[in-house]
């Protein structure tokens, strides 16, 4: 199952964590422009998803994320055990999984943007 080389796994996982605390860092930076209680206010948020490089800024923590998190939780499960078929398995349901985080993040953003889908 797997097209990529461990190694190859590992430069992903390397990448993702280094980019994502870039990122989560612009992130808080940001945040520290308004105070913590008012940026959690309804309007608040929603202005955060209007703000078109902002909004991008979210959409690439989600997706760092969870590639970093889901790779990682992948290379746990495989330590588990060893075997062909367990690695499969577990690579597959890794990747389902953080493919359907990143489809709802990402219909989240699109939504609360006011682009929806409702």
């Amino acid at each position: 199952m797997s097209m990529l080389r461990e190694s190859q796994i590992m430069k992903i996982h390397y990448i993702t964590g280094i980019a994502a605390l870039f990122v989560v860092a612009v992130h808080i930076m940001m945040r520290l422009i308004m105070p913590y209680n008012m940026s959690l206010e309804y309007e608040n948020v929603i202005a955060n998803y209007h703000n078109l490089p902002y909004a991008i800024l979210l959409e690439s923590i989600l997706v760092l994320i969870a590639i970093h998190g889901f790779n990682g939780l992948r290379i746990i499960l495989l330590e588990l055990r060893q075997s062909k078929s367990w690695e499969d398995g577990v690579t597959i349901l890794t990747i389902a999984a953080m493919m359907a985080v990143i489809a709802y993040g990402t219909r989240t953003i699109i939504v609360a943007n006011g682009l929806g889908f409702e």
